[in-house]
């Protein structure tokens, strides 16, 4: 399995200009984890990361969770940008070790992560590729794909149409087989642009459609709505996670060593990490707030990202 997390996370600066974005938390958890364990869930059992910025820090903190969930994490190091298809090639040697079908996901995706039924769906087929897509609002904003409804044959990919053509837009989550290798050399490629209509061409591409929520969270907007949307599958699947203290208003999650004053207001979709110092008379609504901050009385915070080690003064 390979996950692309190369880059330096401009959109989500200031927060990645200290920490790589895979590891910056997202409801408590980094972000390369909501993927990492839920791919050992379903018995992956090497992770190759494609990193570029700040891996030092990332390889210090894959060894804790490979030793952790029993699984092989690998990082291929790349010297110089090489778009979405190149890290591929980069990682032929890992990925070519057998002849199984492998993962392959963009890092700022946060979903169900149907990986099971994704398997499945790909061997039905028998083709070399499979892309997930979801539905959106407005497909005018993204490139769509345009594919049979009863087969998921890809037949083509319409960037930004101007008339409707399809709601169904890619989600970044694949699986391919090791013949992919071969469409791919080792220079700047955009898997988007220049594999996947070759592969729709030769009849080799198909779609699965993803039920349930889907977000890419690699800006701050997207991050708090993909938030409120992770927040909300929680409340349905495992509702136990979030708070029931008094105060509270819709889903919040609160790390267990977090501490919080009296007569505060937290909710709806509210996050606040390990050892965060809420004061009393606080509100809080659809935001953030990191490890180690305190927010002093009477603050009033909403929509926003608050970072670690963070100090928000006394309304």
């Amino acid at each position: 399995m390979l996950r692309k997390i190369g880059g330096y996370g401009t959109r989500l600066r200031p927060l990645t200009l200290t920490k790589p974005k895979p590891l910056v938390e997202f409801c408590n958890k980094p972000m390369v984890l909501h993927q990492i364990e839920a791919l050992a869930h379903v018995g992956v059992d090497h992770v190759i990361l494609a990193v570029s910025y700040l891996s030092d820090m990332l390889q210090q903190e894959m060894e804790i969770e490979a030793k952790r969930l029993h699984i092989k994490i690998t990082l291929s190091q790349e010297t110089e940008p090489l778009g979405t298809a190149g890290p591929l090639a980069l990682a032929r040697d890992h990925l070519k070790t057998d002849n199984d079908p492998f993962f392959v996901l963009n890092s700022d995706v946060i979903c169900e992560f149907p990986f099971e039924e994704m398997i499945e769906f790909h061997k039905k087929h028998g083709r070399e590729g499979t892309i997930v897509v979801t539905k959106v609002e407005e497909p005018s904003k993204y490139g769509v794909v345009v594919y049979d409804f009863d087969s998921g044959q890809i037949h083509r990919f319409v960037e930004k149409p101007r008339e409707y053509v399809s709601n169904k837009i890619n989600a970044g989550l694949y699986i391919f087989n090791s013949s992919i290798l071969q469409r791919i050399q080792l220079k700047p490629t955009s898997i988007e642009k220049e594999v996947f209509p070759v592969m729709a061409q030769d009849n080799e591409l198909y779609a699965y459609e993803l039920k349930g929520f889907w977000m890419d969270v690699g800006q701050p907007k997207d991050f708090l709505t993909g938030m409120g949307l992770y927040l909300n599958y929680i409340r349905h699947s495992n509702s136990d996670r979030l708070s029931r203290e008094n105060g509270i208003v819709g889903n919040v999650l609160v790390d267990s060593s977090a501490k919080i004053g009296e007569r505060c207001r937290i909710g709806p979709n509210v996050v606040i990490g390990p050892n965060v110092v809420i004061q009393d008379g606080v509100c809080l609504k659809n935001c953030t707030i990191l490890s180690n901050s305190l927010v002093k009385s009477h603050s009033w915070i909403a929509n926003c990202i608050i970072g670690w080690r963070c100090v928000i003064g006394q309304w």
